[in-house]
């Protein structure tokens, strides 16, 4: 129990904006992507606010809502399909359950009342409170709960419920019907405040309901298991030290585990559990089901004391939900030693990073200078910073010393074209689009050229010899630091190297594990942890000689002190690779594939800007700016196009290009013909690409690439 919970690393939330939602307990929530939206539960009254947070940004919103709008519940069913959420159920006053149905879309933050119709067999189910609503496919799966019977909202007498009922979805909204599945097994005992999660193995695919826990006159820790294509009831044998019983806890599902939170507990006299359940707490208990090996694995004790406050405490009738591999809580009834009439609700917010971040998309360039590059990466969700890394093709000293000067190298763009390297952006198909200048770079590398594409315009980045760095973020999506430059400015030389790296990392603090080298091999060395997904690279620390190789390192201490550290700057003229990883709670995960991009060489001109496309009935127009650095006097500018050819088909990631346009002016027109013969390259989304490129007296300067995107109806074949 203590070296599993050695490797948790919980993390308290306390740097949000917006309207925070007042604590409550029997409240429900559920994930759409980054958003978590949280509905119902009560403290001095039942809430009928629906609350959003929105996990990547720490901001609670209170969208405005309408249609037929559900009052208030507590104890409800709350299950999410893509962007739609079905309510089912609970308690809407003391003593008065609902068994009303209510669906809403997200979307459009519309509720509406939904009718369903009634089984063929039997009733449809009766009002109730604490059951579980679990969905899987076009169905959801009612099970158990707690009715009132008698008549008067006043006269509560409970009666425990162990009916199961199907729920069929019509698809993307509305409903059909109940009905009352026949199924095999002994069915589970009668229960309330229970929990149920589907989860279905990858090799067998057989999807089955888990139900644990919950409550009928003392608590319980069984388990059962519903296959859902035999509708067999079943008890799993399980291993390991089963949780003590427990009612209104939670369980979700992440990869294979089924991670089980809190709840009420019997309280324990010696150490003997009370049969009659008259004593209980909350408990801040936490353990996973592997749901492959149904062996149970504790992670925090009921017991285990947490005097530094670095644990979520004991609560029951909280909320959890998963975002990706992330583990969020939130409020729920802290009942520790406190009487029944003296409840007091938690207000805190919590989550914890189950599994290290997968490995973000490779590095993309999106300017360069003779000096500096501004690169940015795909974000990657539930994530806390990045590391990125670089070498050089140049030897780099293990101190600081006079920068040399890069010999330049070069690569030739096809048989037709000049040795160019390329900014690249992506155009949607549309009348016109335009390609802006970012104004609001810094000064570092306000001399070189870029792109921004209006608004909704999608762009996407990559690589212009060889694999495809990937990004189909919306520029819509970022804020106004952001929202420059959604294009990679890939010098001359440049390439992207497909091999995955496999370094591995742990710990808190970002600790890198590197692969034994030798002193003359090239090294990877650290440009800095970044908060966001972009960088502007000028320098790199320098690790001392001694420590060059830190393969064995284990301890966060051994980790650089970057204040320590002497910096080296980029070089001119040079070759570098890049690399990144993300770091969250679990530690550092894989590093990206590898990107390589060289700085520019002095004296040629920059890339030409503001790239306009605009589409006429049988050909379009492309024009642009010149570069804002021409280094002298511009010669001609050249236009090309990928075309489909043999080489295609024998290496598909190696474009071709064939030049459409040489001259002084500023645009050009693609005719249709020439639209016949060009290659739509599918390495993300369909898109024919053109790349423009501006000549001095020294020669060809990096090229613009613009992606513009194809509808797949209308697209040609690869």
């Amino acid at each position: 129990m203590a070296a599993a919970a050695a490797g948790l690393s919980w993390r308290r939330v306390s740097s949000f904006t917006g309207p925070v939602p007042r604590s409550r307990h029997g409240h429900r929530a559920v994930a759409i992507r980054e958003l978590v939206i949280i509905f119902g539960g009560g403290n001095e009254g039942i809430a009928d606010e629906l609350h959003v947070y929105n996990t990547a940004t720490n901001q609670w919103f209170l969208p405005a809502v309408r249609g037929d709008i559900p009052p208030g519940c507590a104890a409800h069913g709350f299950v999410c399909d893509g962007t739609r959420i079905l309510v089912f159920g609970g308690m809407v006053e003391y003593g008065r359950y609902s068994n009303d149905l209510y669906e809403l879309q997200a979307s459009r933050w519309l509720w509406k009342k939904v009718k369903p119709q009634a089984p063929s067999t039997g009733s449809p189910p009766c009002p109730r409170l604490g059951h579980s609503f679990s969905l899987y496919g076009n169905k959801c799966y009612l099970f158990g709960g707690l009715a009132n019977e008698s008549e008067d909202s006043n006269n509560n007498v409970p009666r425990y419920l162990n009916d199961f009922y199907e729920l069929e979805l019509q698809h993307g909204s509305g409903v059909v019907g109940w009905s009352i599945p026949v199924t095999k097994g002994v069915l589970p005992s009668p229960r309330e405040s229970h929990t149920a999660i589907v989860y279905c193995r990858k090799d067998l695919g057989s999807p089955k309901i888990y139900i644990f826990g919950g409550m009928c006159g003392c608590r319980l820790n069984d388990l059962w298991e519903l296959d859902i294509e035999t509708m067999t009831w079943s008890r799993p044998e399980t291993k390991g030290t089963v949780p003590l019983p427990r009612s209104l806890h939670t369980a979700n599902v992440i990869g294979n585990k089924m991670y089980v939170f809190g709840g009420w507990v019997p309280q324990s006299a010696g150490g003997e559990i009370s049969t009659h359940d008259g004593e209980w707490k909350c408990t801040g208990s936490f353990s996973y089901l592997n749901l492959d090996t149904t062996e149970w694995i504790g992670l925090i004790s009921d017991c285990q004391e947490d005097k530094s406050n670095l644990l979520p405490g004991p609560r029951a009738g909280h909320c959890a939900v998963a975002v990706g591999t992330r583990l969020y809580i939130w409020s729920g009834r802290d009942g520790y030693r406190k009487a029944w009439n003296n409840q007091v609700c938690c207000k805190d917010l919590w989550y914890l990073d189950t599994e290290k971040p997968p490995a973000p998309s490779q590095v993309q360039l999106i300017r360069a200078t003779t000096n500096s590059f501004q690169v940015k990466w795909d974000e990657v969700p539930t994530v806390e910073e990045y590391l990125l890394q670089l070498h050089a093709d140049s030897p780099v000293p293990p101190v600081a010393g006079i920068p040399g000067t890069g010999v330049p190298e070069t690569s030739v763009l096809s048989s037709q074209g000049p040795q160019t390297s390329a900014n690249v952006g992506e155009l949607h198909d549309l009348d016109k689009r335009t390609v802006n200048p970012d104004a609001s770079v810094s000064s570092t590398v306000s001399s070189t050229q870029t792109m921004v594409t209006q608004q909704a315009v999608k762009t996407e980045s990559s690589s212009t010899n060889g694999a495809v760095v990937k990004d189909e973020t919306s520029l819509t999506t970022f804020n106004s630091k952001s929202e420059a430059a959604e294009t990679a400015y890939i010098m001359p030389s440049t390439r992207v190297n497909t091999g995955q790296t496999n370094d591995s990392h742990s710990s808190k603090t970002p600790q890198r594990q590197i692969a034994p080298v030798k002193t003359r091999d090239r090294q990877w060395y650290d440009v800095g942890i970044f908060k966001n997904n972009s960088a502007v690279v000028s320098q790199f620390y320098l690790l001392p000689e001694e420590t060059l190789n830190i393969s064995n390192k284990k301890e966060s201490a051994d980790v650089p002190d970057y204040r320590l550290l002497k910096k080296q700057d980029l070089f001119p003229g040079t070759v570098y690779r890049f690399r990144v990883a993300a770091i969250n709670g679990c530690g550092v995960g894989p590093f990206s594939k590898i990107s390589e991009f060289k700085t520019c060489i002095p004296g040629f001109p920059g890339a030409p800007s503001t790239v306009k496309i605009t589409k006429s009935v049988d050909c379009i127009h492309l024009s642009w700016e010149p570069p804002a650095s021409p280094s002298g006097n511009i010669l001609e500018y050249s236009a090309y196009l990928a075309i489909r050819s043999t080489q295609l088909q024998e290496n598909p990631s190696q474009l071709v290009f064939m030049r459409i346009y040489c001259g002084l002016k500023t645009s050009c027109i693609v005719t249709a013909a020439q639209l016949a013969n060009a290659h739509v390259d599918y390495t993300s989304r369909p898109a024919i690409v053109f790349r423009i490129s501006a000549k001095n007296e020294r020669g060809y300067g990096p090229a613009t690439q613009v992606r513009w995107l194809q509808d797949m109806k209308t697209s040609s074949s690869k």
